[in-house]
């Protein structure tokens, strides 16, 4: 350990087209290096796990570098390596891992690895302090759309709610390549909302029918909504009429919003929970905040929300949970660890 009471602690994340590597004392952020890969993807209008891979391999040492210099020390002043070893791309996660295994060992120092979707939730403490226990996490990006109830993020996260198909993200995407925008869709989107109105179409919310509720009260289905869209964009032009971009923008994302944000609030409510906490690429969207603002404002509900540079992935997140992880004196990783694509969110620290 360093001489203050504090680990320091450098976090890897690979678990998709972000190469990420953050350093953290505490629940104090002292560098947050990214490398991305998203233009590489962009001509595919999705991410190539291939070519993600290939990106981690020769992004990785730079990205270390440019962290550690940012945050102004040598590697062997790190007290602990924390990794993404799940869930995310087989390949790519496979190339972060074996990375923080070869640090931990040639520095002699222990490897944590980190469950990708706890991550999300442990960065808020970079910037709001330490988590309410237990807190209702909401987390929306492009492979997951999750509800987690979490005693302690670092051991104790249960699952509540989860995607039945697509995410709320790659929906984002998908709907925003039926528009002509580019890759990535959310932000495109986001900015292509402001123009719009949210009431123009009424397109429908996925799992929200009271028979829906029975079954999937927590639960998002974002393929319907998506397909909705498509349908109503290809009604218009074999009428010949133009599209409005910005109207359908506005209207697709106000119901991607509403079904977030209803069933996060309804989750929250009834586990008699106080604080909602929303994270991952989709909470950087403009129009998601400020609705969860508005509505858990009525209900009594705080929310806390990372600011959109510590929603997407990136390294920090990684190393604010493994910085919670050791201060908990938690046991460290084994060197077999492995890359696991499916790993579940209940399993916070691997190996």
């Amino acid at each position: 350990m360093t001489t203050t009471d504090e680990p320091l602690v450098l976090g890897i994340e690979t678990s998709c087209d972000e190469t990420g590597v953050g350093i953290v004392r505490g629940h104090t952020l002292l560098a947050d290096a990214i490398a991305s890969s998203v233009d590489e993807h962009a001509r595919f209008g999705g991410v190539v796990p291939e070519v993600a891979s290939r990106a981690h391999l020769e992004a990785m040492v730079p990205t270390i570098e440019r962290a550690c210099e940012t945050a102004g020390i040598a590697l062997h002043d790190v007290d602990a390596i924390a990794v993404t070893n799940g869930p995310g791309l087989a390949g790519a996660l496979l190339v972060g891992v074996a990375a923080a295994k070869s640090l931990a060992f040639s520095l002699g120092k222990p490897l944590y690895g980190v469950n990708h979707l706890a991550a999300h939730v442990a960065v808020d403490q970079l910037e709001h302090g330490p988590l309410p226990e237990p807190c209702l996490a909401l987390l929306v990006s492009g492979g997951h759309s999750s509800l987690l109830r979490v005693t302690d993020v670092t051991g104790d996260i249960e699952a509540m709610g989860a995607t039945i198909d697509d995410a709320a993200g790659e929906a984002f995407d998908k709907v925003a390549r039926l528009l002509g925008l580019p890759f990535p869709g959310g932000p495109h989107i986001d900015r292509s909302a402001a123009s719009g109105s949210s009431v123009a179409i009424d397109f429908p919310r996925g799992l929200t029918s009271r028979r829906d509720l029975e079954r999937h009260r927590f639960d998002f289905s974002f393929s319907g909504l998506k397909t909705a869209v498509a349908r109503w964009v290809e009604a218009r032009e074999r009428s010949g009429e133009p599209v409005p971009v910005a109207d359908v923008a506005a209207s697709f994302q106000e119901a991607v919003c509403d079904v977030l944000v209803r069933k996060a609030l309804d989750a929250a409510s009834s586990e008699g929970i106080e604080d909602l906490l929303i994270g991952g690429g989709v909470a950087a969207n403009s129009r998601l905040r400020a609705m969860a603002e508005e509505r858990a404002s009525a209900l009594g509900i705080r929310v806390r929300v990372p600011r959109p540079g510590l929603c997407t992935d990136n390294g920090a997140m990684v190393a604010a949970l493994g910085s919670s992880i050791v201060g908990r004196g938690r046991p460290p990783s084994s060197y077999d660890l492995p890359a696991d694509s499916s790993l579940p969110v209940t399993t916070v620290l691997a190996g």
